[in-house]
């Protein structure tokens, strides 16, 4: 199948497209830069040149058996929440899905399916409730940024095309996302919980983001949103102490909330907030996870 993916050159499209390609699909990663994108992807894998707000050079790519993964987004965690960065946030994913149905429109054979990502952050600031898939958006920024991403291609399904919708959690790598970050402090024995600790991590080790990816775009009786988490997450008291374990380092500190506000502003949310998320529906659909709890996936990840 061919498969056209925007974002593809950020985390976690490098590592799905590099396993498509081992499973025998064709790749195509849309890109503002090319020649740099081209430098920092696998082997065996397309680049097109797009402009991130429309189908020019790229839409006739549609008119084959394709889907379409939608990936798109300016970065959450670069930089404060200023006016200007929030309209950026928000833009760049209205924006890349708008082009996305321009495509579908145009198209004379429609894609099988479109993937659509969000994040977990669409339903809000909760502490021990269980997040299913059925739960109500929340009110926030984050939340805001989720429903606007997951409506920018809403009408893909006018034209019969079936959506996922990727709610993802906190995807956990050796070299890139948060992992790294989050591990820093341990190394230097300075490891712990960040502010009151009882925030929820809703978790997934990036193997099992990619194999749940694949599952999504494979199997033809899933539609609609499902959560991309562990079936366990922890609170982050529990996940800092279970980092510790694995990194034979103390978790004895803890970081003040007061000092995460000063340092992120607004976007302190991202760390000192959280969600219960469970992955009901994926499970529903027979996906297996490979790490279901965090302290075999650690050991994976930080062997």
């Amino acid at each position: 199948m061919r498969i056209i993916i925007t974002g593809g050159s950020g985390f976690i499209g490098n590592k799905l497209s590099e396993e498509l390609i081992k499973s025998g699909h064709e790749v195509i990663i849309l890109s503002r830069s090319p020649s740099n994108t081209r430098q920092r992807l696998p082997n065996g894998i397309t680049v097109e040149k797009w402009d991130g707000n429309t189908a020019q050079n790229w839409g006739s790519l549609v008119n084959q058996n394709s889907a379409i993964i939608n990936l798109a987004g300016e970065n959450l965690s670069t930089g404060r929440w200023t006016a200007t960065r929030k309209e950026k946030i928000i833009d760049s994913r209205v924006n890349a899905g708008k082009a996305i149905i321009n495509a579908i429109q145009l198209a004379k054979e429609k894609p099988r399916v479109l993937i659509q990502a969000s994040a977990v952050g669409y339903y809000g600031v909760h502490q021990d409730a269980q997040i299913k898939e059925s739960h109500p958006a929340g009110n926030d920024f984050l939340s805001d940024v989720c429903i606007k991403w997951e409506a920018s291609t809403s009408e893909a399904e006018q034209h019969g095309v079936r959506r996922v919708i990727l709610r993802t959690g906190l995807a956990l790598d050796a070299k890139q996302g948060a992992l790294p970050r989050l591990a820093m402090p341990f190394k230097f024995f300075v490891g712990g919980k960040i502010g009151n600790g009882k925030q929820y991590i809703p978790w997934i080790h990036i193997q099992d983001e990619i194999r749940a990816i694949k599952f999504l775009l494979e199997e033809d009786s899933t539609s609609g949103a499902y959560n991309l988490s562990a079936p366990n997450p922890v609170a982050n008291a529990e996940f800092a102490k279970t980092l510790g374990k694995v990194m034979r380092r103390p978790s004895i500190f803890q970081v003040p909330s007061i000092a995460i506000k000063i340092l992120f502003g607004e976007m302190s949310t991202i760390i000192l907030e959280g969600q219960r998320a469970i992955p009901n529906r994926l499970l529903e659909a027979g996906f297996e996870f490979n790490f279901p709890n965090l302290e075999a996936a650690l050991k994976d990840i930080l062997r």
